[in-house]
């Protein structure tokens, strides 16, 4: 059984695969594949993409993660007008994984790549779960990391475990020093859609 749960994943590292594209690539009974891909799917190995072909889950890759959260973030930018972030936890770090800028000629932009501080910003907060984050379901900071950004964060759980933040950021003057009553239930959702996809 393990042996051709790996064929299915091995199938999937090349590329997303609808059902058939799958047996063609593993040689394996439709039933079987159904039946495996399914239960890898229950783990997170496995995901379904937008149009239904299944993809190697977020717990085997962080570009899956990526890719889950993009519609979400899309749509979260569109929305508040704001820039857009996706963290991660790495060590001591937070690594931003997406990154989306506000249409606004000024906006806040984070590279993707770009480790930051885990004890200053809203993103931090969240990936640090604090009681206060888990209390309210999201985090705002006002100029902590840098001067005159505000931003407002949102976990991202992997069951009991905070996986991701999403965070929208941007100038204080647009944010207000109080970004969580403008930005904390879009972020909230965006957050709950990312989770749906993973």
């Amino acid at each position: 059984m393990l042996d051709k749960a790996s064929a299915i994943l091995g199938a999937l590292e090349v590329a997303p695969r609808n059902l058939p594209d799958l047996v063609a690539a593993t040689g394996l009974p439709r039933a079987t594949v159904h039946r495996l891909a399914s239960a890898l799917e229950v783990h997170r190995l496995v995901r379904r993409t937008e149009d239904g072909r299944f993809a190697l889950g977020a717990r085997l890759t962080k570009a899956s993660l990526a890719e889950a959260a993009r519609p979400a973030l899309d749509r979260l930018r569109d929305e508040t007008g704001e820039s857009v972030q996706l963290y991660v936890p790495r060590a001591d770090r937070r690594v931003c994984l997406v990154s989306l800028e506000s249409p606004h000629s000024l906006r806040t932009i984070v590279p993707v790549g770009a480790a930051l501080p885990m004890d200053v910003g809203s993103a931090a907060k969240v990936l640090n779960d604090l009681p206060a984050v888990r209390r309210k379901g999201w985090a705002e900071s006002v100029e902590e990391r840098e001067v005159g950004v505000a931003s407002v964060s949102a976990p991202v759980r992997d069951g009991d475990r905070v996986v991701a933040a999403v965070s929208v950021s941007g100038p204080v003057e647009r944010t207000s020093r109080s970004p969580g009553k403008r930005y904390a239930k879009a972020v909230s959702v965006a957050a709950r859609d990312i989770e749906s996809r993973l």
